[in-house]
């Protein structure tokens, strides 16, 4: 199994890619805090990866009251089944 995540990482980085499946498998609201935990990272590297994400309309966020909640785009869906999927064939 440790081979086939090394060969992943060669495709993608990793905690983009994880961040955008973590959020695709949600249920529930999700915050740049719960993220950054969920896929091993600091709250500000989840922050600058979430704001690309931003910008290539992968995601956007919703303002409730102090916080933001993070939600895929259309497209940000697609792009996070397709890692899915390639991850399953790795």
């Amino acid at each position: 199994m440790a081979r086939k995540k090394d060969i992943f990482e060669v495709f993608f980085r990793k905690k983009p890619a994880m961040i955008l499946v973590a959020l695709m498998k949600s249920t529930k609201n999700r915050y740049g805090s719960v993220l950054a935990k969920e896929v091993d990272c600091t709250y500000s590297h989840a922050v600058k990866i979430l704001q690309e994400m931003q910008k290539a309309n992968l995601v956007n966020f919703e303002k409730k009251g102090r916080i933001k909640v993070i939600n895929l785009t259309e497209n940000g869906t697609k792009v996070a089944e397709h890692i899915e999927k390639i991850r399953g064939f790795l």
